[in-house]
C-alpha cells in the first residue's frame, strides 16, 4: 500500500496525455491529397449529395430565396463537437459546414444524421480526413493531435436539441479523469454507474466460468467502455490466479479515468510482488 501511494504522484500527471482517450479514427486522406489546399476541397465537398441533408450548391451561381425554408427532420438531427488543443490557425469541414479559428474549438450543429465526412487543415492544408457515423439527437466528441490523429472521445445524446453552451470544457476534461474525485463513475462518460456494473459482473460470472473467458469478456466490453479504479479492482479481485490478476491490472490501466486513485487496484492483488510489478509498470506508463 505505501508503495502505491508513494507511486501516486509518478503517474496521476499523464491522465491528460495527448492520445491516451478514445478511439483513434483513421485518416483517410491519401497520400497525394495530404496537404492540398482547404479551398479546393471545400468546392469538391459543396457537392456531396450523399447525404439527404445537405442542400444541393446552386451550380449556376444565381442565388434565389426560399421564405418557407423549413429543416427536414426525416433527416435527422446531430452535433459534432471537435477540440485541438495545439497552437496554430486550422480549420474544420464538418459535412457542408465549415469553420476556421485558433481558439482550437470547433462546434458544429444542426448536422443530419447519418455518414459526415470531416476534413482537417493546418494553415490551408488538408492534415486529415475521416468519416462519421453520427446517430440522431447525438453530439459526437472529439479531439485531434497533429501528431497522434483524430479520436473519438464520446457520443452523448442531446436531448431536445440542447445545446449545452455552459458544458463546454466538461465534455473534453471527462475522459481524462479530471472531473471529481471518489467512487461516483457517473461524473465520467462512457462509464457504467454502479447498477449496469453489478449487472456486467452477473451476466460475466454466468457465461464465463473461468480467468480466460473472463479477461476476454472484459476486453470486449473494454472495446466500448472504461472503468473507475474500484470498478477495475472488482474486476481483478473476480479473477482466480495472481498471474491473471497481475495481466488484467496492466491491461486496463489506459481504460481508467481515475488513474490517480489506481492504488485501490493494487488492494485485489495477494502478494506484494504483484502490487509492486504493476506499480512498477504503470509508473513507466
Amino acid at each position: 500500500m505505501i508503495i502505491g501511494l508513494a507511486l501516486l504522484a509518478g503517474f496521476s500527471a499523464p491522465a491528460q496525455e495527448a492520445g491516451k482517450a478514445g478511439e483513434r479514427l483513421k485518416n483517410e486522406a491519401s497520400v497525394s491529397e495530404l496537404g492540398s489546399p482547404d479551398s479546393e476541397a471545400r468546392v469538391k465537398n459543396s457537392n456531396n449529395n450523399s447525404n439527404p441533408g445537405f442542400r444541393n450548391r446552386n451550380t449556376d451561381g444565381l442565388k434565389f430565396k426560399n421564405p418557407d425554408y423549413r429543416w427536414n427532420p426525416e433527416s435527422g438531427y446531430s452535433e459534432v463537437f471537435l477540440r485541438i488543443p495545439e497552437q496554430g490557425f486550422f480549420s474544420v469541414e464538418a459535412g457542408d459546414q465549415y469553420m476556421s479559428n485558433n481558439s482550437g474549438r470547433y462546434r458544429f450543429f444542426d448536422l443530419p444524421a447519418g455518414r459526415i465526412p470531416v476534413s482537417i487543415y493546418e494553415s490551408g492544408n488538408l492534415v486529415y480526413r475521416t468519416t462519421l457515423n453520427v446517430r440522431n439527437n447525438s453530439r459526437l466528441v472529439l479531439d485531434f493531435f497533429t501528431t497522434e490523429g483524430l479520436y473519438l472521445l464520446d457520443n452523448y445524446p442531446v436531448p431536445n436539441q440542447s445545446y449545452g453552451f455552459n458544458s463546454w470544457n466538461d465534455v473534453w476534461n471527462n475522459p481524462y479523469g479530471n472531473q471529481g474525485e471518489g467512487d461516483n463513475s457517473v461524473n465520467y462518460p462512457n462509464v457504467m454507474d454502479n447498477e449496469d456494473f453489478q449487472q456486467f459482473l452477473a451476466v460475466m460470472n454466468k457465461e464465463a466460468l473461468f480467468d480466460d473467458k473472463k479477461m476476454a469478456f472484459i476486453k470486449a466490453q473494454g472495446r466500448h467502455a472504461m472503468f473507475t479504479s474500484k470498478q477495475i479492482s472488482m474486476l481483478v479481485k473476480n479473477l482466480s490466479f495472481d498471474k491473471n490478476k497481475i495481466a488484467l491490472a496492466k491491461l486496463l490501466f489506459p481504460k481508467c479515468v481515475d488513474k490517480h486513485r489506481y492504488f485501490v487496484v493494487g488492494d485485489a492483488l495477494d502478494f506484494e510482488s504483484s502490487r509492486r510489478e504493476v506499480m512498477d509498470y504503470i509508473s513507466n506508463f
